[in-house]
């Protein structure tokens, strides 16, 4: 890497970096990011026509909150957005995925700081429950029912297409199956999905579990279970814009970047090489295999009188995994409310591990998503949940045609039998992997909650689709300071100061060095001019700022690492040596457009978990109100494009050159609520303590 990229690194968020650059005093060289590059994607014929074509401005593919974001803006901006999702829930997150506790930073909820939806969200809550935490838990000031999450989130959407004169086509149980990729491989000019409902006789969606159903979901086939509609989506559009510009949108909003994946944009899964940017990373290669954990959420009741509970087959096999983790967390109590998602009765006042709550009363309702409990933690190639391209190309998923989903379906039952046999763990377990003998009670007044009418919908209790912490992260164009691409790395927004022994045993000198100044901000001269060493110069106090921010975030860095051996269930199984390194406090941070924006295919966007951060940065960037102002800024980015006929890419692509048409993009984006930066964030003010 030469020594103009460092500094860009170093101080591209300053208004003197370009002359820094000029003043560049050292090279030296970074591993180079490997891609196979693949022939574009083009589209096979279906075994029979489709059924119907629609049409769209904006076609969004995933429908949880980063994909309902997206359709809240453009149906504002007056935009036709299609919007497919696997499940037949729009949410994602509190809905779908169950995990209908927000996720939210002290300072940011305190002064609201939010996008527009996301705060319309919140009123909605407030307005059905006549309070925001109906669950009375103490994780967040919200917690709710994923059930009325899908119901309230759904009406937003239909109120945005009527207050902003757009139209909404929803397409839920429907997955795209082939992406139609123009001859010289950088525009989509259509996609075919499969929509299914369930088959003559066979019953109703949501009886059968995700890992049972996800196969047959992406075959063209009619089957026994599914009845099928081929849906094919064009551009409304028929002619491109004004100078060839893109006449439609794609964005991938799913929770795994299906779409990045089956359109062979560059892209990495799992952990980063150690280097200047990520000093925390667990491993000095990549590793595509180490995600973070996922989760299917459930919910159980607290009752009166003991129920019977009858011990699940699969029980024995992960039985070895369950455990509190943590002496101060070890309180039955403590667990059930951490996430209650409804509390009718009043408790009575508690404290455990100095945390206060109400104790369970009979009619509680909680959610479970606990590290040591309900989360599935692969990390080989033996049992990772998200193909690598490799493992795409060898399934043949790469091929025309053979696209299906991109997942491991053992992985999926496995991670489902996990969290079953967690509620058993629960309410029957005696055994605790991580605190040994004589801590685990029974707690036998509960009971599972399942079923179409339970808080997750489903007849099997489990949340439709799992609570996904990380899948594939695109790698950004190359740009000015960004030869390999453009990322988010760990050191863009860690509070860290790496000044630790850790970082001075582990990383090489020269990495050390090159850190401490990348860290530097506006003193970085001082280092590479030899005037101060790297420990005489205080760190900058703030996150990365861009010049093309479209959207905020604030939240730690937090992990819930693969495990060591396969299976993660494994007796005396451990956690990735060294993964929670880099997890601790972030300052609240940005989400660029370039992180937005993949290689090659120029009518695309991705917002939600797939921006192109690293494994670390992807470890904050991942929250709800993230996923929220990241589709706000892609719904918007997209109506802008659209109106101006400038591509997204083009409004980058001379950075750090001033770049007119992103300043308007940007002062559209706050003009209308959706923030693109934090309070008086400048490379001036280096005071972000209050910001907890």
């Amino acid at each position: 890497m030469a020594a103009s990229t460092l500094l860009f690194n170093v101080a591209k968020d300053t208004t003197v970096y370009s002359q820094l650059m000029k003043r560049s005093l050292i090279s030296f060289t970074l591993s180079l990011v490997t891609l196979t590059s693949l022939a574009p994607v083009t589209l096979a014929a279906p075994p029979r026509n489709p059924d119907k074509e629609e049409t769209c401005e904006i076609l969004v593919v995933g429908g949880g909150l980063a994909g309902a974001a997206t359709a809240y803006e453009g149906l504002l901006a007056g935009r036709t957005v299609c919007l497919t999702e696997i499940t037949d829930w729009v949410g994602g997150q509190i809905s779908s995925q169950g995990t209908s506790a927000l996720d939210e930073r002290p300072t940011q909820r305190s002064r609201l700081f939010y996008s527009r939806g996301y705060l319309e969200l919140r009123e909605r809550i407030q307005r059905k429950y006549g309070e925001l935490n109906p669950g009375d838990c103490w994780v967040s000031e919200s917690c709710f029912l994923p059930r009325d999450a899908h119901n309230l989130l759904f009406d937003t959407l239909q109120d945005a297409a009527k207050r902003g004169k757009g139209q909404l086509k929803w397409f839920p149980s429907t997955v795209v199956k082939e992406l139609n990729i123009n001859s010289t491989g950088n525009l989509i000019e259509g996609a075919i999905a499969i929509q299914h409902k369930p088959a003559a006789g066979a019953p109703p969606l949501n009886t059968e579990s995700l890992s049972q159903t996800i196969e047959d979901s992406y075959r063209y086939e009619n089957s026994s279970r599914f009845d099928k509609s081929i849906v094919r989506f064009v551009p409304q559009r028929q002619q491109q814009g004004q100078g060839n510009a893109p006449n439609w949108y794609v964005v991938d909003a799913t929770e795994t970047g299906e779409m990045i994946a089956l359109a062979d944009v560059p892209y990495r899964l799992g952990i980063d090489p150690r280097s200047h940017l990520e000093p925390s990373s667990s491993s000095t290669t990549n590793d595509p295999y180490c995600t973070q954990g996922f989760t299917y959420t459930f919910a159980m009741e607290a009752t009166e009188e003991p129920q019977t509970h009858r011990m699940p087959s699969f029980y024995p096999q992960y039985e070895p995994y369950y455990s509190y983790e943590l002496q101060r967390l070890a309180d039955f109590g403590l667990v059930f409310t951490y996430r209650r998602i409804w509390s009718p009765g009043e408790g009575e006042p508690t404290k455990f591990g100095g945390v206060n709550f109400t104790a369970p009363a009979p009619r509680d309702i909680s959610m479970q998503n606990w590290t040591w409990g309900n989360d599935y933690r692969p990390g080989n190639a033996e049992d990772n949940l998200a193909f690598t391209r490799e493992q795409l190309q060898a399934t043949g998923q790469l091929s025309p045609g053979g696209w299906m989903g991109g997942l491991r379906a053992d992985s999926l039952r496995k991670g489902e039998e996990i969290s079953q046999g967690y509620f058993h763990w629960l309410v029957a377990g005696t055994t605790d992997s991580q605190l040994g003998d004589g801590v685990k009670k029974p707690q036998p007044n509960n009971r599972y909650l399942s079923g179409l009418d339970s808080p997750m919908g489903t007849v099997h209790g489990l949340s439709k689709y799992p609570y996904m912490r990380e899948g594939r992260r695109i790698i950004g164009r190359p740009a000015y300071g960004y030869p390999e691409g453009f990322t988010v790395w760990e050191i863009d927004i860690s509070r860290r100061d790496y000044k630790e022994d850790y970082y001075r045993q582990t990383l090489s000198p020269e990495m050390y060095r090159n850190l401490r100044t990348a860290l530097a901000g506006r003193e970085a001269l001082s280092i590479i001019g030899g005037q101060k060493q790297p420990d005489e110069v205080m760190r900058r106090t703030r996150s990365s700022i861009y010049p093309d921010s479209v959207g905020i975030g604030h939240y730690a860095i937090d992990f819930h690492p693969c495990m060591t051996q396969t299976p993660p269930e494994a007796p005396n199984n451990t956690e990735r040596e060294g993964e929670r390194q880099g997890a601790g406090q972030a300052y609240p941070f940005q989400i660029p457009l370039r992180a937005m924006i993949p290689q090659k295919i120029d009518n695309m966007l991705v917002a939600g978990k797939s921006i192109a951060t690293s494994h670390i940065a992807a470890a904050a960037y991942r929250v709800h109100s993230f996923e929220w102002s990241s589709g706000a800024a892609a719904g918007t980015t997209a109506a802008f494009a659209l109106e101006t006929g400038i591509a997204p890419y083009q409004l980058t692509d001379q950075l750090p050159q001033q770049e007119p048409q992103l300043r308007v993009l940007r002062q559209r984006l706050e003009k209308t609520g959706n923030p693109t930066a934090f309070p008086d964030t400048s490379i001036f003010n280096e005071n972000w303590d209050e910001w907890r």
